[in-house]
C-alpha cells in the first residue's frame, strides 16, 4: 500500500471495494485529510476504474463522461493504490481481506435490474436497460450476442420507464450514425446501431408526466436529435388539479411540463425516427410466441397518492425490442448483509444483527439505493468517511495485519491491474480511437483489456 507515515504513527489501512464515483470520493476524502496517516486500496472487479462514469453514463454525453479526468486525480494520489481485476468474494474472500486491513468501505454500487413482473418478460427481444447500457458502453460483462440480436431486428422499440436511463436508451437508439461517431463506443456497437432498422421508439410512463423522474435537461436534449422527431399526445398533458398542484409546488415538474408542451402536436417528419413519449400507460403483457411482437398496455389514471390505477382500457403497441428501465437493485457480496437491495447501515457504519460491525462501512448506491446524480456520492462518501475517522479517534477499530493482501492474491494466481497497467489500457484505447478518427474507442472484452497490459509490460521488458 502507498504510505506516508509520520514517525511513531501507524498507517491506517483501508480497502475501498468499488472504484466508481462513490469509491473514488471515499478514497479522496480519506487521502485528503491529515489527522490520520492512511493508505487506501481502491479495489474493483474490472480492470478499469470509474464504474458508472465509464459504463453507465451514455457515451453521447461527452461532457459528463469527461468527469473521469477529475476522478483520476484521486487515483494519482500517493496515498491511494488502484487495484483492478480483483473480485472480492471470489478471488479473495471478504474475511481474508478484512484480516489484512483495518477497515473496509463497500462502494460497489447497485448494478442489477428490477423486473416488470408481467407475462412474456422472458421472451427474446425483452431486455433490461442494464443489458443495453452495458453493451453500448462496452462493459466486459455485456451479453453482446443477445443484445445485438435484438437490436438487429428492432424496427419498433418500446422503452418502459421515464427516468434518465430510459431517455438515454431511447436517445441512443434514435441517433444517426454521424451523431454517434464521435463517442467512445466500441466499433462493433457503432456498426450494429448504424445497421439497426429502428423507425419508431415509444417511451412508456406508467403514471402522468408530472410524476416522471427524468431531468429537464435530458428531456430537452431529445429535441436536438438530427434524425428523430419527438412526439407527445396533447391529451397526455391535459390539465388536472393534481398535476397543476405539483407544478405549482415543484419547479422541476413545471419545467418538465413546459418542455413536453413544446413537443405536443409535432408530426412525424418523413425519413426520421419517431420518438413518442406516452404517459398513463402501464404494460400488462409482452406479446409473442418465439420473440416479442408487441406490448399490451393499460390506460391508467393517477390517484391522490400519485399511484397508477388501471382503467381496464387496453391497446397494443407493436414492438420488436422492449427495454425495461424501472430501476436498479443491489446484490450482496458473499458474507455481507443485504436488505431490500442495500446494505443496512447507520451513518455509513455497516449493521450486522442491528449493531455496527467494527471496521465495515458503506457508501454510494449500495448504501442509499440508486438515487441522485454522480455528485451526490461525494456528500454520501464524506459522511461515511467521517464515521470511519470518528471510530479511529475513539479507538474502536481493530488493527489488521501488516502484510500486503496482494501477496496472498498473487500467490494463488491472481493478476491485479495496478495504476500503471490501467495507464496502458488507457493508451491502447486512445490509440484505437485514432485508427477510427475518434478520441477514444472503448476496449470491451476483458481479455483485450488485459492484453493491453501484457503488451505494455513486454515493451518495457524488451
Amino acid at each position: 500500500m502507498a504510505q506516508r507515515t509520520p514517525p511513531g504513527r501507524r498507517v491506517l489501512r483501508v480497502a475501498v471495494v468499488g472504484a466508481g464515483p462513490a469509491g473514488i470520493y471515499a478514497a479522496d476524502a480519506l487521502a485528503g485529510q491529515d489527522d490520520v496517516p492512511v493508505a487506501v486500496d481502491l479495489v474493483d472487479r474490472l480492470p478499469t476504474p470509474f464504474g458508472l462514469v465509464r459504463h453507465g453514463i451514455a457515451p453521447d454525453h461527452l461532457k459528463m463522461r469527461a468527469l473521469r479526468e477529475t476522478l483520476h486525480h484521486t487515483l494519482d494520489h500517493e496515498r491511494v493504490r488502484f487495484v483492478g481485476n480483483v473480485e472480492i468474494g471470489t478471488d479473495l474472500a471478504l474475511d481474508e481481506l478484512r484480516r489484512h486491513v483495518d477497515a473496509v468501505v463497500y462502494t460497489y454500487g447497485a448494478a442489477g435490474d428490477r423486473r416488470l413482473g408481467i407475462p412474456g418478460e422472458e421472451l427474446p427481444g425483452s431486455l433490461a436497460a442494464t443489458d443495453v447500457v452495458a453493451w453500448y458502453c462496452g462493459h466486459p460483462d455485456a451479453d453482446r450476442p443477445r443484445v445485438e440480436d435484438a437490436v438487429a431486428r428492432a424496427r419498433d422499440v418500446v422503452v418502459v420507464g421515464v427516468g434518465n436511463v430510459a431517455l438515454d436508451v431511447a436517445r441512443v437508439l434514435a441517433r444517426s450514425p454521424a451523431e454517434l461517431h464521435p463517442t467512445e463506443m466500441p466499433q462493433h456497437v457503432l456498426d450494429a446501431l448504424a445497421a439497426a432498422p429502428v423507425e419508431r421508439v415509444t417511451v412508456l410512463g406508467r403514471r402522468g408526466p408530472a410524476q416522471a423522474s427524468f431531468t429537464t435537461q435530458e428531456l430537452r436534449e431529445l429535441g436536438h436529435l438530427a434524425a428523430a422527431t419527438v412526439l407527445v399526445d396533447p391529451a397526455d398533458l391535459a390539465p388536472d388539479p393534481a398535476t397543476e398542484a405539483l407544478a405549482a409546488a415543484d419547479r422541476h415538474v413545471a419545467r418538465n411540463l413546459a418542455a413536453l408542451a413544446d413537443y405536443a402536436g409535432h408530426e412525424v417528419t418523413p425519413g426520421t425516427v419517431s420518438l413518442r413519449l406516452r404517459f398513463r400507460a402501464r404494460p400488462v403483457r409482452l406479446l409473442g410466441t418465439d420473440r416479442v411482437t408487441g406490448v399490451e398496455v393499460e390506460r391508467t389514471t393517477v390517484d391522490a397518492e400519485g399511484r397508477a390505477v388501471g382503467t381496464g382500457e387496453l391497446d397494443v403497441v407493436p414492438a420488436d425490442l422492449v427495454v425495461r428501465s424501472v430501476g436498479y437493485s443491489g446484490h450482496a457480496l458473499p458474507g455481507l448483509p443485504l436488505v431490500g437491495g442495500t446494505v443496512p447501515h447507520e451513518a455509513g457504519r455497516v449493521l450486522r444483527d442491528g449493531r455496527p460491525s467494527t471496521g465495515e462501512y458503506v457508501a454510494g448506491w449500495i448504501k442509499r439505493g440508486p438515487t441522485g446524480v454522480v455528485g451526490t456520492n461525494k456528500h454520501d462518501a464524506r459522511e461515511t468517511v467521517a464515521a470511519l475517522l470518528a471510530d479511529v479517534a475513539a479507538g474502536v477499530l481493530r488493527p489488521g495485519g501488516d502484510d500486503d493482501w496482494l501477496d496472498t492474491l498473487r500467490a494463488r494466481g491472481g493478476h491485479p491491474v495496478l495504476l500503471e497497467d490501467w495507464r496502458a489500457i488507457d493508451a491502447a484505447e486512445v490509440a484505437l480511437g485514432a485508427v477510427h478518427g475518434r478520441a477514444r474507442t472503448t476496449l470491451h472484452e476483458r481479455e483485450a483489456l488485459l492484453a493491453a497490459v501484457r503488451s505494455a509490460v513486454a515493451a518495457q521488458e524488451g
